[in-house]
């Protein structure tokens, strides 16, 4: 019951966010590593403490405690609360990776135009506030650049999560350090009609293909293409399947498969005192910690911690958390803003898009992200005649969504531009970058290219 009711707040769909990550270059010589300080002097000069902006957070909250759950996005901050957390002058919530990749969150808003409106404002300050320090931001979902890989933070949950990953190769610190994305937030939803949390997140499921190869943007990782367009989604997929899969069980009600899905993960960090490493036993799944393995009983906050480690594609925290979107150019995470807001929030729209989806996976049996679909999406992208159509499906349903929603005049601008540049042309934001490699430019796109 626990579980049930913190990650999943029932409810007509009413809030929606955006988070939207980047990583830093230098202006003049992007392929060094970015001193961290520099970072820090930039965001100081943007930034305020944590107050709370508009009294949106009291109690490090958000209005009426729907979302987020009380952790920062992926449990960064080691007591899930927020008094530490620096805002922008728009109230976007700013954190830093441990590769030194920078992050805005926006509050929750009542429509995604809001939404969108007061994240351009914070974005527009960040790249102001970096560029004074000769820096920029790059929106991709690996760090295209030839360029040391370090991690800049030491928080002993970022220790031990490398300690933990290790066990299976790079691919953790990949993650870590090497790859940026853009997580849509959207309501959980009723317990019933068609705006169900069962349907919502059926719905969220089935898209993650289409979401990963319309907007893949990571087909370089040190500087060499990988013979992936999202090489992000590759290295997610590799990492341990405890806790990046999705739950077995994509029908029916989504709070028991979820439940089931937290008990048996690893264990990935024991928060502990006295400057402890908090380095997890090999193997150790909550219910074995349950059951009196390890080596002190868990408490609720331990369990409430460790779903902060939980990394599947579709992830409740209260809302329902997209996260197999990778980092865009510029002000490009509106267009799957704009496109996840109007499938998930549209009845008619997510009535299309079912339609347009359900064909795609019906014959997979394994979870995403190994199915063979959610590799085609990773690798082939929208040149999959499937995924072609599947995509051009969901982005003409969202068209029509936002033709229907007063205000949403930009948000529809550009999602219709995304669509005609890429989809409709069979390529994706990752072919900018190919194509920049092999003309001899750049890779790396300025925070300022268009999406």
């Amino acid at each position: 019951m626990h579980l049930a009711g913190i990650c999943f707040k029932i409810g007509p769909p009413r809030l929606v966010g955006v988070e939207a990550e980047w990583f830093v270059h230098d202006a003049r010589c992007p392929d060094l590593l970015v001193d961290p300080r520099r970072i820090a002097d930039a965001l100081a000069a943007v930034t305020a403490p944590a107050a709370q902006p508009d009294g949106q957070y009291p109690d490090g909250q958000y209005p009426d405690g729907r979302y987020p759950d009380g952790q920062y996005p992926d449990g960064r901050h080691p007591d899930g609360q927020y008094p530490d957390d620096p805002h922008l002058p728009a109230g976007a919530r700013l954190t830093r990776e441990p590769g030194g990749q920078v992050e805005l969150s926006s509050q929750p808003a009542d429509n995604p135009a809001r939404c969108a409106e007061d994240l351009l404002l914070d974005q527009a300050a960040l790249r102001t506030a970096l560029a004074a320090q000769g820096l920029r931001l790059t929106g991709s979902g690996t760090d295209p650049l030839a360029r040391e890989r370090r991690m800049q933070l030491d928080h002993p949950r970022y220790l031990a999560m490398e300690k933990h990953f290790d066990r299976a190769g790079p691919w953790g610190r990949i993650m870590m350090c090497g790859t940026a994305s853009v997580q849509v937030c959207v309501d959980s939803g009723t317990d019933a009609g068609s705006q169900s949390l069962s349907a919502r997140w059926r719905l969220a499921q089935l898209l993650g293909p289409v979401l990963v190869a319309a907007f893949a943007n990571s087909p370089l990782l040190d500087g060499r293409p990988t013979g992936y367009r999202s090489t992000r989604q590759m290295v997610w997929s590799r990492m341990d399947p405890s806790r990046t899969l999705a739950p077995s069980v994509p029908d029916g009600d989504p709070r028991e498969s979820w439940a089931r899905y937290v008990l048996d993960a690893e264990v990935l960090c024991v928060r502990r005192a006295d400057g402890q490493p908090w380095t997890a036993p090999a193997g150790l799944t909550f219910r074995d910690w349950l059951r009196g393995a390890g080596d002190r009983r868990p408490t609720l906050a331990d369990l409430d911690y460790h779903r902060t480690t939980l990394f599947p594609p579709v992830r409740p925290r209260g809302h329902l958390e997209l996260r197999m979107i990778d980092a865009q150019p510029g002000d490009g995470w509106l267009a799957p803003l704009a496109l996840v807001t109007a499938l998930l929030d549209d009845p008619v729209a997510a009535d299309t898009a079912l339609a347009a989806l359900e064909p795609l996976g019906a014959a997979e049996e394994l979870c995403p992200p190994r199915t063979e679909l959610w590799r085609r999406a990773a690798t082939l992208a929208v040149t999959d005649p499937g995924l072609r159509r599947a995509a051009l499906a969901c982005f003409g349903a969202a068209d029509q969504a936002l033709a229907r929603r007063p205000g949403s005049g930009r948000l529809r601008t550009t999602l219709a531009e995304f669509a005609e540049r890429y989809p409709a042309r069979g390529r994706c934001p990752a072919d900018d970058q190919l194509d920049a490699l092999r003309a001899g430019a750049d890779p790396v796109f300025q925070e300022t290219a268009p999406c």
